[in-house]
């Protein structure tokens, strides 16, 4: 066999060896992740018993549907069908301040940070949630009390780039691997209707990322307890709705969040 031939042969063989590494190395870590939820999801006490959502929910639109414009996004045919828990944490809203208390985001040319604006609206989204008679509180990005988090709902609020000046408009998402999915796409659903209603703003279209549905705090949360994060806008187009308006911003999202729990 000639030298070319067998150093041919060779290089087949390491890129092949390379090849069957990587997808066992992506096996083992799905599966530590689908490990990690089981336990999870094991070692919490039984839920009260619940109407199956296959048997009350119109089939939900795919996480992340957008509306062409301020349309509605999914329809909520029956809004009654299912409720969220009423157990001991029923009133209790988590609202992470995306980036708080960690780094400062995404800034802009001029020094403004991500960081400001979602601080400022998670402020003005648990004040609004108290005043409605809700245990709503304020989370910092990576707080030590995100692990087994328990609550009737948790949203992240987070702000899109400055790097796209023309970009406009939100998205919202939950995880990709939902424990309780009918839950978590009528969360979503609340939210994406009211804030574009509250707001103006449209679904911005094609633009939801793996850091979105593999958001962290979905994986360490209690993984009944239904989770969303949103994308409120982009610095650059949306700054003065965002800046000028937070208002308007909050309430879009405490609306989604009333949606969800008042039927």
């Amino acid at each position: 066999m000639s030298l070319i031939r067998r150093e041919f042969i060779w290089n087949v063989q390491r890129m092949l060896l390379a090849a069957l590494l990587i997808v066992v190395l992506a096996a083992i870590s799905v599966g530590v992740r689908l490990y990690v939820r089981v336990r999870r999801a094991a070692n919490q006490p039984p839920l009260p018993t619940q109407t199956p959502a296959a048997e009350t929910l119109p089939t939900a639109a795919p996480v992340g549907t957008p509306a062409p414009s301020r349309t509605p996004l999914p329809t909520l045919s029956d809004p009654t069908a299912v409720s969220p828990r009423a157990d001991a944490v029923a009133k209790r809203i988590g609202i992470v301040a995306g980036h708080w208390q960690n780094d400062v985001g995404a800034v802009c040319p001029d020094g403004l940070t991500e960081v400001e604006i979602n601080r400022d609206v998670a402020e003005r989204v648990v004040r609004l949630l108290r005043e409605q008679g809700y245990e709503a509180e304020m989370l910092a990005e990576f707080s030590p009390s995100l692990d087994g988090y328990q609550a009737t709902a948790l949203i992240s609020i987070h702000t899109d780039a400055c790097n796209v000046p023309e970009a406009t408009g939100f998205k919202v998402a939950r995880v990709s691997s939902s424990m309780v999915p009918a839950l978590e796409d009528r969360l979503v659903a609340c939210l994406s209707e009211h804030y574009a209603l509250a707001t103006g703003l449209p679904f911005h279209r094609n633009s939801i990322t793996f850091d979105m549905t593999e958001y962290h705090a979905f994986y360490e949360i209690e993984p009944q307890t239904p989770a969303a994060i949103i994308e409120i806008g982009f610095m650059d187009a949306d700054r003065r709705l965002l800046t000028k308006r937070s208002d308007l911003v909050a309430q879009g999202i405490v609306d989604g969040v009333l949606c969800f729990l008042e039927p």
